[in-house]
């Protein structure tokens, strides 16, 4: 059976990393199929189909695999035990099990194929699979159904816009595939829900249930970071949780704030922050944003608090009295991200991987509005909006900007440093 057209162009796309998520029935496995072939046609090649199990590997491609080199004519032996197949030419064809990881050390490959790669473990992949094919400059594709923006394949499905050089995704949805009738597919938007039939059908990474940052848009407030920066002065959010302590640290352009740097320590102390910031940034002032708590609490040897230790090291230190309720930071961010109308002013650089997952994946308790703080994915977010708050609160009160008027415009325009080549 000849390739479809979305079949055909992911085939013939010569990106070295393929992320292919598709919707049910789009024709992943006949794909696979032809992939394994095309690549195994070169004399000596070692080439690999891995699902998450052996037995789904079986399952799945076996004897479809071995019917298609039998019509070909390749095979010098098919090994039913091991599922491998021994070309004339040389090269074989192996399908493995993610499950078992011992099965996949020590040998060079030169392609792999991993079939519903969101359901594997990405250890395996990353500390097993992925060195396998360094020492021959190995190509892989990943195949598969979006398990929603928490699962490691959204990851994989961005790589491309950090380094389109290497990496190409593709989405297509099953109707895309041509092998299932209007009908059948209306039949299943009726059976399953709104966010199942979405992500099963229609190839789309559905948020958790509960986002906090729900106007987080990882296309719209994301950028790459570039390599001219204007570091003179810099915006710091600071939270105090000792495993880990975190930072972010951003830039500011008129009504806009970049996030340009993360920190994350763990079983260190605001000394140590400070040490790094300064490590970091030698020359820049440095403003910084912290838990109102700084005021009281000690993290460090010699009873000075974390608000005097960040003074004492040269940085200027801005908190308010009292905590912001909790809602009300949220909806400061919330609105830097997107706001009503429409306007983004919070943008953070690709290189912030994990301020990025934190704001993805940061959920409330379910049947709750209460932040869930057993993720970890609380810190981060919450040295954000340290700082989105004082900043940008949403009542706003000009008497909390940090700087003179001679840098701000009497509506808080910013009249100080700039950044060059970044969107505004």
């Amino acid at each position: 059976m000849a390739l479809s057209v979305p079949q055909q162009t992911i085939a013939n796309d010569d990106h070295r990393f393929k992320v292919v998520v598709a919707g049910r029935r789009f024709g992943k496995t006949h794909l696979a199929i032809r992939e394994l072939c095309f690549h195994a046609r070169v004399p000596d090649q070692e080439v690999w189909y891995v699902a998450p199990t052996y037995k789904q590997a079986k399952m799945i491609v076996w004897r479809k695999l071995k019917q298609k080199l039998q019509n070909l004519r390749w095979i010098r032996k098919a090994n039913e035990s091991e599922l491998s197949i021994l070309l004339k030419n040389g090269s074989i064809i192996a399908l493995k099990g993610a499950d078992n990881e011992d099965s996949l050390r020590g040998v060079g490959l030169d392609y792999l194929i991993m079939d519903e790669f969101a359901d594997v473990d990405p250890e395996a992949f990353f500390e097993v699979l992925r060195p396998t094919l360094a020492d021959r400059e190995g190509k892989a594709m990943f195949i598969g159904t979006p398990k929603g923006i928490a699962n490691w394949a959204y990851e994989l499905y961005q790589m491309e816009q950090e380094f389109p050089d290497a990496w190409k995704s593709f989405q297509y949805t099953t109707i895309d595939g041509g092998q299932v009738s209007r009908a059948e597919i209306d039949a299943a938007m009726r059976d399953l829900d709104e966010r199942q039939f979405r992500q099963e059908f229609m190839a789309t990474f559905e948020t958790y249930s509960g986002r906090i940052y729900y106007a987080f848009d990882r296309k719209e407030n994301t950028y790459p970071l570039p390599q001219e920066i204007n570091t003179d002065v810099l915006y710091v959010g600071m939270d105090f949780n000792i495993d880990p302590m975190t930072a972010v640290v951003a830039i500011r352009r008129n009504d806009d704030l970049y996030v340009i740097d993360e920190v994350r320590m763990f079983s260190s102390n605001t000394q140590e922050m400070a040490d790094e910031l300064k490590q970091r940034y030698p020359r820049a002032k440095i403003w910084v944003y912290p838990d109102p708590a700084a005021r009281q609490r000690k993290t460090s040897a010699g009873g000075a608090t974390d608000l005097s230790i960040l003074a004492n090291n040269g940085f200027i230190v801005k908190a308010p009295n009292s905590h912001t309720q909790v809602r009300d930071r949220i909806n400061a961010v919330n609105s830097r991200l997107c706001g009503s109308d429409g306007k983004r002013h919070l943008y953070i650089a690709n290189s912030c991987k994990y301020t990025i997952e934190c704001i993805e994946r940061h959920t409330y308790k379910e049947g709750t509005v209460q932040p869930d703080k057993d993720s970890g994915y609380d810190h981060m977010n919450d040295a954000l909006g340290y700082l989105v708050d004082y900043l940008f609160p949403v009542k706003r009160d000009t008497s909390m900007y940090p700087v003179s008027t001679q840098r701000w415009g009497h509506q808080g325009v910013y009249k100080g440093p700039t950044i060059q080549g970044m969107r505004v």
